[in-house]
């Protein structure tokens, strides 16, 4: 059994708490938070502190926390040489203290408080200074998933830009269709089987051979009667800017 102390109350350690406690491989030994609150209908209280000078002894310190206060927390453990890795995407394994042995623990994917996931098919981007650890954090990983990778600390702050873009970006772009459709009596639900179709072409299709639209065609009459439909400022210039980013892509 891996023995695993998780610190963080949030979103991401909610949903590793929730998945730990549910592999047969981990013993999830203690959760650490500043607020013991949002974790106290997941775990017996006797399981949380708020106190680092209680902290159990475990194979793997996991810091779940945000990445302004990973250094923060890092600095508090009140012990040399265990294996302490965070969950940050965008964050350098370096943020950790050198007093530690230090490594990352990413499992790439959006979480949103309440909504259940399937971790078996989250990818989880581990890296650590040493093959001990290393074997370690794999063996954690696949306890959880069916998907763990080596991932560098340079490579992660790349995919993490790339994850950017593919989710929260797109998500966005949701937003603002679902506004065009509340402002013009539309449902939303109406576009539920485009989105669907549009992110499962891409399991099969490379993104620029999936694209389509009015951008890509270069119709610029359609183009036209978008951004005179369009009346906030901020919304024409964002079209303009992704159909000449559309454009640009396919003259390459």
């Amino acid at each position: 059994m891996i023995k695993v102390v998780l610190i963080g109350s949030g979103n991401v350690a909610q949903h590793l708490i929730q998945v730990f406690l549910q592999a047969k491989e981990v013993a999830l030994v203690q959760a650490v938070a500043r607020n013991p609150r949002p974790l106290a209908a997941l775990l017996p209280m006797d399981k949380i502190t708020n106190d680092y000078q209680k902290i159990t002894e475990a194979d793997v310190y996991i810091i779940a926390v945000s990445d302004d206060a990973i250094a923060e927390v890092a600095v508090q453990l009140p012990f040399n040489n265990r294996l302490v890795v965070h969950t940050s995407g965008s964050s350098d394994i370096s943020v950790l203290q050198d007093n530690n042995r230090k490594g990352v623990f990413y499992p790439l994917q959006t979480f949103t408080k309440g909504k259940a996931i399937d971790f078996a098919k989250i990818p989880i981007c581990i890296e650590a200074e040493n093959e001990i650890d290393y074997q370690l954090l794999e063996k954690l990983g696949h306890s959880i998933s069916q998907k763990v990778v080596s991932i560098t600390s340079e490579q992660r702050k790349s995919l993490h830009v790339a994850a950017v873009f593919v989710c929260n970006f797109v998500n966005h772009m949701y937003h603002m269709g679902h506004e065009i459709c509340e402002k013009n009596d539309i449902p939303f639900e109406v576009l539920h089987p485009l989105i669907q179709e549009t992110a499962h072409k891409i399991m099969t299709l490379s993104p620029e051979e999936a694209q389509t639209g009015p951008a890509v065609r270069h119709d610029s009459k359609t183009i036209e009667k978008h951004l005179n439909f369009l009346e906030d400022s901020n919304d024409k210039q964002l079209y303009q800017l992704l159909t000449q980013s559309i454009q640009y892509v396919k003259k390459l």
